[in-house]
């Protein structure tokens, strides 16, 4: 057929599907999306990849009982490339005119300093620490915000130096225009609100904030070890309808918009928020499946874990890790013989998920006095930092050994 293959979605959920083809490989990056006519997005696809589309999939991944459609537009979609230069131009030529009514000439130097990238907040733009740096925009300060504002269709601007070492990483972010800092995010129907100079989001996450929406929770206690301002809370809560929530929370301020946030989502009567380190929780024998979403490591949070699994029945770990991968030497390594990166990456991952398996099934027996079967369900690869750094998910089922027997004697009379 003619025309560009997309995916027609609504627009409240053209994020989440955008998000959804991307971890699939299916999303045609080098074009823009498209606002269609009663409230629809169109979402290019990748001619390549259309046979392997499978639109139920792509539903449930969502959590969205809309309707989604492949559709073949007609008209010429713009390129972001296209796109990008005309932002960029556009903000350009606002500086250039500002700076000559400053009498300050335009120079490569100073054009190497424009926002290459940067985060938008609703209508706030967070730039980068590297944007505007040299003494000669502190003489146009106000009028330069003002200008980058208009320039990048902003309201208000924010800027991020770095996370602070303050143990709750607390960004580092000050205001440069506009008379508060709070924002929010509307992800997979979900409503999350905070101050971008208080609390971090990670928009990176959306993949395992979709998984976890899939989740069938009814009727199951759930406690996330570091709930922040409800990543995976609110998705447990009002995607996979877990029976109760335990978030455990220590940054105050988190906390703050996390209570806000189970409040604006219908949600706050099935969750009990813990504020303070969780070590110090005094909760045991409650839960049918633990998060530990925090990175690099959640290790630390590991043996609170066991504590709180449910000691007749067991249930699920969700253990996050930042695994790296060793560099491998390709030309020292047979052409013919050579393990692609791919799977050398997930050789690493399974290593590592098998020491996990191990050493969680030793710190149940140390604490419950029981032996424990750990088993291995799934290892979900979220993100990569570098080409050898990997955010994974590790899901751990943990069984006493007496409900796999139990279990085992059930199958046996069946």
């Amino acid at each position: 057929m003619n025309g560009v293959p997309c995916l027609r979605v609504p627009r409240c959920h053209a994020q989440q599907f955008r998000r959804c083809l991307q971890s699939k490989g299916a999303l045609d990056l080098s074009l823009c999306l498209v606002k269609d006519s009663e409230g629809t997005i169109l979402l290019p696809i990748l001619p390549s990849c259309l046979s392997q589309l499978d639109l139920q999939s792509l539903r449930t991944m969502v959590a969205s009982d809309r309707a989604c459609e492949i559709v073949w537009s007609q008209s010429p979609l713009q390129s972001k490339k296209e796109k990008g230069r005309t932002s960029v131009n556009k903000l350009e030529k606002i500086l250039q005119e500002l700076l000559e009514s400053h009498d300050e000439r335009w120079t490569e130097e100073l054009k190497g300093e424009l926002p290459r990238s940067f985060q938008r907040h609703g209508d706030l733009v967070l730039l980068g620490d590297n944007s505007f740096a040299l003494p000669v925009w502190k003489k146009m300060e106000h009028q330069l915000w003002t200008a980058v504002a208009r320039g990048l269709g902003a309201k208000r601007l924010a800027k991020m130096s770095r996370i602070s070492r303050d143990g709750f990483r607390s960004p580092e972010v000050t205001m440069l225009l506009g008379e508060h800092s709070w924002v929010k995010h509307v992800d997979n129907g979900i409503s999350y609100e905070f101050d971008v100079t208080r609390c971090m989001f990670s928009a990176g996450n959306i993949t395992e904030k979709l998984r976890v929406a899939a989740f069938d929770c009814r009727e199951e206690t759930v406690v996330d070890l570091y709930a922040g301002i409800g990543y995976f809370t609110l998705p447990y809560l009002v995607h996979a309808k877990a029976g109760h929530v335990h978030a455990c929370e220590w940054n105050p301020d988190a906390v703050d918009a996390l209570q806000k946030n189970l409040e604006a989502n219908g949600v706050s009567n099935r969750c009990t928020i813990h504020q303070g380190d969780n070590r110090q929780l005094h909760l045991c024998d409650v839960a049918d499946r633990v998060n530990l979403g925090l990175i690099p490591s959640s290790e630390g949070g590991w043996p609170v874990a066991c504590r709180l699994l449910k000691r007749t029945t067991g249930g699920i770990l969700h253990i996050h890790q930042n695994v790296t991968s060793p560099l491998h030497n390709t030309a020292a390594d047979d052409a013919t013989h050579r393990v692609s990166g791919k799977k050398a990456d997930r050789e690493v991952w399974q290593a590592w998920a098998d020491d996990t398996s191990n050493r969680i099934a030793s710190l149940l027996r140390d604490i419950t006095g029981a032996l424990w079967t750990t088993n291995i369900r799934h290892i979900e690869h979220v993100k990569s930092y570098a080409p050898h750094v990997h955010h994974v998910v590790l899901d751990l089922e943990c069984r006493p050994s007496r409900f796999e027997n139990i279990n085992t004697d059930r199958e046996r009379m069946l």
